[in-house]
C-alpha cells in the first residue's frame, strides 16, 4: 500500500482512491488515473481502512462505521487527510495529500492583496469554492502569514488536522474535532474563552456555527473559515438563506458588520497540461458593499468588485482569468468555461485584442506583486514556482505484485 501511495505522491497526486473491486487510482493534474492493474478485494479494502485508523477503539468497531475522518502519515510517504466510507457494503478510502511545508501566498500564487486581508484585526474572512479547489491550503497560508508576522494566539478547529503549524511569532493551538473537542459548535464556543486573537474553523456547516462565528467577529476576533460556494454572491446569499425568513434582515445587518473579505477560488488546468493554477475572486467589504448587503442588493456586488481593483485590491473571476490567459497560464477555452458570464467574457476579451490584462490588479494577480500606487499593501515579489514534479511512469510490469501480502492474514 505504501509503495503505491508513494508512487502517486511522486507523480504529483492530490488525492488517492482505494475501493473494493477497483484498482488504486489517483487524481493527477485534475484527472483520475489508474495506478495499478490489480484490483482490491473487500478484505484488502477493510485491512487498509484499519491500517489508516489512528486508535484501537475505532479499529475495534470498524464493522459499525459508515463514514470516518482522520489523518494519517508515514515517514518517507507523506501526510494525508483520510475519509473512510462504505459503498455497496464494502470499504473504500479517499486520501487527500497534505504537503509537508505549510504553504505561503507566494507558493500558491495567490493575489498579493491577501496579505492585506491577513493583517485585519477582526472580522470574518471566508475562503470559498467547490471541493478540491484548494481552500484548506489558502486558509493555512493565511494562518501562516499571521504566525510569521504577528504576536497573536491562533486557535484552529479542524476535522482532521491537516497542516501542522509550528509556533513562530504566534502561539498556535490546533484542535481536532472528535479528538480534542466534541464538535465545531462546541469547539468554537470554547475558543471564545481561550483568549484567541485569530480563530480558524475548518468549515461552517450549520446556522449555530455561523451565528457563533459572526459573534466571534463582532467581539473583536479575526475569524477564518470556508463555505462550499462558488463565488462571493453565492456566499452572501447562502449565509442569509440558511436562517429562517423572519431572521434574515437581522442576519444581513450582522453580516454587513462582521464580514471582512471573501476569497472564492477555482483550480484550473495549466495550458502546458502539467499542474493547475488558481483563479480567484476577491472581495473586501467596503462601505458601499456593506450598504448593498444591508439593502439586499447583493446582485450588484460583482460590479463594485470590478470597479474597486485599483483602490482596494479587489478582483473578479473574469479579471483574473483575463490575466491568466494573457500570461499564457491557461487557455482561452478554459477561461471562458470558468467565466461568470462566458458570452460577456469572450466579447470583452476579443475587444481587448489579446492585450495584456485589463487592470494593474489583474497583472499583479499573476506576478504576485501589487501595482504602483496600491495603498497599504507591501508584499515581496513571488518567486517563480518550481515545476511540478510529474515523475516517471510506473515501471513496466508494475501491477501491484505481492504488495498485498501484508494483509494475507
Amino acid at each position: 500500500m505504501e509503495r503505491i501511495i508513494k508512487a502517486a505522491v511522486d507523480r504529483g497526486a492530490s488525492d488517492i482512491h482505494i475501493k473494493s473491486g477497483d484498482v488504486f487510482r489517483a487524481r493527477i493534474d485534475g484527472k483520475l488515473v489508474a495506478l495499478t492493474k490489480q484490483t482490491v478485494t473487500p478484505d484488502q479494502a477493510r485491512a487498509i481502512a484499519m491500517r489508516l485508523m489512528p486508535n484501537e477503539d475505532d479499529r475495534n468497531r470498524i464493522d459499525s462505521i459508515h463514514d470516518y475522518d482522520c489523518s494519517w502519515g508515514a515517514d518517507g510517504v507523506g501526510r494525508f487527510r483520510v475519509n473512510i466510507l462504505r459503498q455497496r457494503g464494502s470499504f473504500a478510502v479517499v486520501m487527500r495529500v497534505i504537503p509537508d511545508e505549510v504553504p505561503t501566498f507566494e507558493s500558491l500564487r495567490l493575489p498579493a492583496v491577501l496579505s492585506k486581508i491577513a493583517q485585519a484585526e477582526r472580522g470574518m474572512v471566508l475562503v470559498t469554492g467547490v471541493t478540491g479547489s484548494g481552500k484548506s491550503s489558502t486558509m493555512a497560508a493565511l494562518v501562516n502569514y499571521v504566525n510569521q508576522r504577528h504576536d497573536r494566539h491562533i486557535v484552529t478547529l479542524e476535522q482532521p488536522i491537516e497542516f501542522l503549524h509550528k509556533d513562530i511569532r504566534s502561539g498556535v493551538t490546533q484542535r481536532e474535532i472528535g479528538v480534542d473537542t466534541e464538535s465545531f459548535r462546541m469547539g468554537l464556543r470554547a475558543a471564545l474563552r481561550q483568549d484567541p486573537d485569530v480563530i480558524m474553523i475548518g468549515e461552517m456547516r450549520d446556522t449555530e456555527t455561523i451565528d457563533t462565528a459572526m459573534k466571534a467577529a463582532e467581539t473583536g476576533h479575526l475569524l477564518i473559515s470556508t463555505l462550499h460556494t462558488p463565488d462571493t454572491y453565492s456566499t452572501i446569499h447562502r449565509i442569509v438563506a440558511m436562517f429562517p425568513p423572519e431572521e434574515q434582515q437581522v442576519v444581513r445587518i450582522r453580516l454587513a458588520e462582521s464580514l471582512h473579505a471573501v476569497v472564492s477560488q477555482r483550480l484550473l488546468p495549466r495550458a502546458s497540461g502539467v499542474g493547475r493554477v488558481v483563479a480567484a475572486e476577491v472581495m473586501l467589504v467596503t462601505s458601499t458593499i456593506r450598504d448593498l448587503i444591508l439593502e439586499n442588493r447583493i446582485g450588484e456586488i460583482r460590479d463594485y468588485i470590478a470597479d474597486g481593483h485599483v483602490q482596494y485590491g479587489m478582483q473578479t473571476f473574469d479579471q483574473h482569468l483575463t490575466a491568466l490567459v494573457n500570461a499564457g497560464e491557461i487557455t482561452f477555452e478554459v477561461a471562458k468555461a470558468q467565466a461568470s458570464n462566458p458570452a460577456d467574457f469572450e466579447l470583452n476579451f476579443r475587444m481587448s485584442k489579446g492585450a495584456k490584462a485589463h487592470t494593474p490588479l489583474a497583472s499583479s494577480a499573476v506576478s504576485g506583486t501589487m501595482p504602483a500606487g496600491m495603498p497599504q499593501v507591501a508584499v515581496a515579489a513571488a518567486a517563480p514556482p518550481a515545476p511540478m514534479a510529474k515523475g516517471d511512469a510506473m515501471p513496466a510490469g508494475f501491477d501491484g505484485g505481492n504488495i498485498f501480502d501484508m494483509f494475507a492474514n
